[in-house]
């Protein structure tokens, strides 16, 4: 049986409650991403062109830094990793999360919340971040899914 750990970033709290019931369905140990200077409500306003989360997202080499860049990885088989949709990808803080660690051989399974839009690309987008790393995309987990849910989910996944 493989380890697995969910770890996950949220801004508003959505993707933290996602994140718990995937650990506990997962039996997976949980980790949570975090900047290393929290949003707040004006940073995350996306109609705002200059707001800091679109600020971020318009720039590719942006790495938002974290409150904690030392994430223990090497002892997990499967990583679920877990954010908000932002601008039909992953926030910059997870390619800050990716290239702090060691994830080759590491199987990473995307999941998100999203107020409206998929995944696009991002599988693809964060495939450079994290060199050696069979980085799948996973789920959208909008709503409150329920444990049996994500019992199928898993099941499914093979992980």
């Amino acid at each position: 049986m493989s380890k697995k750990l969910v770890v996950y970033f949220s801004a508003s709290g959505v993707t933290r409650a996602a994140a718990e019931k995937l650990s506990e369905a997962a039996e997976a140990d949980l980790y949570e991403i975090r900047p290393a200077v929290p949003y707040t409500a004006a940073d995350l306003d996306w109609t705002n062109g200059k707001s800091r989360s679109s600020v971020e997202m318009q720039d590719k080499a942006c790495r938002v830094p974290m409150a904690d860049a030392d994430v223990k990885v090497a002892a997990y088989d499967v990583i679920f990793l877990g954010f908000p949709i932002w601008w039909y990808t992953a926030p910059s803080i997870i390619r800050t999360f990716l290239e702090a660690g060691d994830f080759a051989g590491k199987t990473i399974v995307l999941f998100a919340t999203s107020g409206g839009s998929g995944f696009g690309n991002t599988a693809k987008d964060l495939q450079g971040s994290a060199h050696g790393a069979d980085i799948r995309e996973g789920k959208l987990l909008n709503g409150r899914p329920s444990a049996a849910s994500l019992k199928k989910w898993l099941d499914a996944l093979g992980v």
